[in-house]
């Protein structure tokens, strides 16, 4: 480190004055001024939210693909997860995320990056896009600072019900996801489904009970949607079957994307 700046300081753009140093992480202005508080969320909640109903990040098919994507990454190379939340994937991953926390690196609210453009190896968003309003724009930015060659890991939600964080604009389809990337700048390696048609119906489900619940009583939603969260938990195994389907891609949970900058 140079002072208190971390090892990937030299790969921030010059002139990028809308950003601020403070000790080790590098904030935008307008995080300074307008703060996100991420809401707060119990220990038990957060334990079934990450392990049992949202645990898209912890399938076969995206950890295989993620595991491939940093092993390649040179010791001389560096990477960006937007969207990082609580997890660090790799010594040589900057964490960027809308709300500070001691494994983020970067804060900022809006669609910009501070790195300088042709810097970046590699880059990962995991169930980010959906909520953004201007996806193409965090694209556009993303292929602005990936080398030539570089890569991006894109993964999106398709069928699941609405979550906020703090908004949820978009769902994505195959067809969806290849519209995203302009085959002009991209080359699309590789699209696959991140969790099958089992987790697809798995979240609808328990919904429907939840939703059903908060006619009764707004305060039914939370304690059913946990309770039939385990309940239901048995659909996911048709996971399985998804690969093998003739139509798979009609109701998986989700998709990822790997695409590489062209030019």
């Amino acid at each position: 480190m140079e002072g208190n700046r971390p090892d990937w300081a030299s790969l921030i753009d010059a002139s990028a004055t809308a950003w601020e140093w403070r000790d080790n992480r590098l904030y935008h202005k307008e995080a300074i001024s307008e703060p996100y508080h991420q809401p707060s969320v119990g220990r038990l909640r957060r334990m079934l939210l990450d392990h049992v109903y949202a645990a898209h990040n912890a399938s076969r098919a995206v950890r295989g693909a993620l595991d491939r994507l940093l092993r390649e990454l040179r010791t001389d190379e560096w990477a960006a997860n937007i969207g990082a939340g609580v997890k660090r994937l790799h010594s040589r991953v900057i964490n960027v995320d809308l709300h500070d926390s001691e494994v983020i690196d970067v804060v900022t609210r809006g669609q910009k990056l501070p790195f300088a453009s042709n810097s970046l190896a590699l880059a990962i968003s995991q169930e980010v896009l959906e909520h953004l309003p201007k996806p193409f724009e965090t694209i556009r930015e993303v292929h602005r600072v990936l080398k030539p060659g570089g890569r991006f890991y894109c993964q999106v939600p398709f069928v699941i019900g609405y979550h906020h964080g703090p908004h949820d604009y978009w769902r994505f389809t195959r067809e969806g996801i290849e519209q995203l990337f302009n085959p002009d700048h991209w080359t699309v390696q590789q699209i696959g489904i991140s969790v099958g048609h089992g987790t697809g119906f798995y979240r609808i489900a328990v919904e429907f009970f939840a939703v059903t619940a908060s006619a009764v009583h707004r305060s039914l939603y939370i304690p059913t949607k946990a309770a039939f969260s385990i309940l239901l938990l048995p659909l996911k195994f048709a996971d399985l079957l998804t690969p093998f389907a003739a139509e798979r891609d009609r109701s998986p949970g989700g998709n990822f994307c790997i695409a590489v900058k062209r030019t």
